[in-house]
């Protein structure tokens, strides 16, 4: 009888534990989730604030290039017209982006699954990698805006040919990193150095902590 009232109570005992380990563990689990979400959170105002620049950018620039399409434009450099026009497109589908990653980071929730929660992760991880490969493109338009029809018979032969280096170099640079900027890369010190951000890093430790609970679990 007094063996059968051990095994009882140890059973009771165990049982105790294992309740207390499981809600140890979902308490654990609920506050790796809240912080995941405050470093999400914290990206809000940058991500706001590039969508006023960009809106501003697109609306002031945009109105000029269309302006000088449309009133203007035999009396304009078309270097500079279609520089311009270039980088209005690329800032407005950036500003597209933008919204979008705002709009994900306001609906992720404690609440949802972790698994929702990683794949709107996910998405800002992909659309941030899109949106820096994009705006690189516009790397050399800053080089060309300014340049005018005449300048190869200006007589200025080092400057050309300055011009012409400056230009090749920031196109080449341009390129490497639109084409080498992929997740792949992400503990290369270049790319360390290039995404050190806070559009960058809080993604990368709430990743990190979502992944603890999946391990966990």
């Amino acid at each position: 009888m007094e063996d059968i009232e051990i095994i009882n109570l140890w059973k009771s005992k165990d049982k105790t534990i294992e309740d207390e380990f499981r809600l140890n563990r979902k308490n654990a689990d609920e506050l790796l989730k809240i912080k995941a979400q405050s470093l999400i959170s914290s990206m809000k105002p940058i991500k706001i604030l590039a969508i006023v620049i960009a809106a501003f950018w697109v609306g002031i620039a945009g109105a000029l290039v269309i302006k000088l399409f449309l009133f203007n434009y035999n009396d304009v450099s078309l270097f500079f017209l279609y520089s311009a026009a270039l980088q209005v497109i690329l800032t407005a589908v950036a500003l597209i982006v933008y919204l979008y990653q705002t709009i994900t980071i306001y609906q992720i929730s404690v609440d949802e699954p972790i698994l929702e929660t990683q794949e709107k992760i996910a998405k800002l991880k992909s659309t941030t990698l899109f949106v820096v490969r994009l705006l690189i493109l516009q790397l050399p338009l800053w080089t060309t805006f300014y340049w005018r029809s005449a300048m190869p018979e200006s007589g200025h032969l080092f400057l050309w040919l300055l011009q012409g280096v400056i230009t090749i170099s920031f196109t080449t640079l341009a390129l490497w990193l639109f084409v080498n900027i992929k997740y792949e890369n992400k503990d290369k010190k270049w790319f360390k150095y290039i995404f050190n951000t806070k559009e960058w890093m809080p993604l990368m430790k709430s990743m990190d902590l979502l992944n603890q609970i999946k391990e966990y679990k």
